[in-house]
């Protein structure tokens, strides 16, 4: 992981944060967080009673135009914190009860998240570690965490390269992210969990059901069927809401119809993907979104 020609992920801009030069995701050598708290609406087996100890960070390296926290992702909401004052975050998290870390868009801070976590784990930090991610990942930074992130958590959002250039502006997103997807889950393997039903260590595979898009869901649901180890953990969700560039889209300015849901239902029994969660369709997902008011 080399922030003087920053290789992190796999836009591989090649410019020196470390003199405060920006590439695609905008992220110079601080670190920039929007929001760390308690969250209790991530799958069950994560949030459970005692909730999710999340860390948002600011910026992305995509672009998704329906992207929900936008806010931070690409408005660059935020405040810089040290690698310290992260590991304390941590810490703190830790000291409230938090079933897990869970680090939430992480890439672009990866290096800096590594020297946090050693920090806070020589100081007591013991509760799982969560890496929250896009998909959109390099192996080669990956393989550095090893050892050090408990749970994977990624999106696996395109099968079409079509779309994943059109509402992420990113090409070859399926080929890195299902790459990216069998090393995490050759460090972690299929979920544990502890007495209480919460996960200990694993991976589960994150897609959310775009609106007039299921030919994409379904190439990839059969994907992680054929493509990784038998029970496999898959968190469907189907909490797509308009928001942000995505209202002037024709395609995807409008949520999931009941028909729709019950279309990516049927054909999730059809492969007979054993582990996971498909969410339930409902109607007030914006109230769900975090504010983004700079605490801790």
């Amino acid at each position: 992981m080399n922030l003087e020609k920053c290789n992190i992920c796999p836009r591989n801009c090649k410019v020196d944060r470390l003199k405060g030069n920006i590439g695609y995701c905008r992220c110079n050598d601080k670190i920039k967080i929007a929001l760390a708290s308690i969250h209790y609406y991530e799958e069950p087996c994560i949030s459970k009673e005692n909730g999710s100890g999340t860390v948002f960070f600011s910026n992305c390296n995509l672009n998704c135009i329906y992207c929900q926290n936008y806010e931070i992702s690409q408005k660059d909401k935020g405040r810089e914190i040290t690698v310290e004052q992260l590991a304390q975050i941590f810490l703190k998290q830790q000291a409230k009860g938090v079933n897990n870390i869970n680090l939430v868009t992480p890439t672009m801070y990866a290096k800096h998240i590594k020297e946090a976590l050693m920090i806070a784990k020589n100081e007591g930090l013991s509760i799982p570690v969560i890496y929250n991610t896009n998909g959109y990942e390099s192996i080669e930074t990956l393989k550095e965490l090893e050892g050090l992130i408990d749970i994977y958590l990624p999106d696996l959002k395109y099968y079409s390269n079509e779309l994943s250039k059109k509402y992420s502006k990113v090409d070859n997103y399926f080929d890195i992210a299902t790459k990216a997807i069998q090393e995490m889950n050759r460090q972690v393997g299929r979920p544990t969990f502890n007495e209480k039903g919460i996960i200990q260590k694993g991976m589960m595979i994150r897609h959310l059901i775009l609106p007039n898009h299921l030919q994409n869901t379904k190439h990839i649901l059969k994907w992680i069927k054929e493509s990784m180890p038998a029970g496999t953990y898959v968190s469907v969700m189907a909490q797509y809401f308009p928001t942000y560039q995505a209202k002037q889209d024709e395609s995807i300015n409008r949520k999931l119809t009941k028909k729709e849901y019950q279309e990516i239902e049927n054909y999730l029994y059809i492969l007979d993907l054993e582990n996971g969660y498909i969410q339930e369709l409902g109607e007030h997902e914006e109230e769900y979104v975090p504010n983004f008011d700079l605490s801790e």
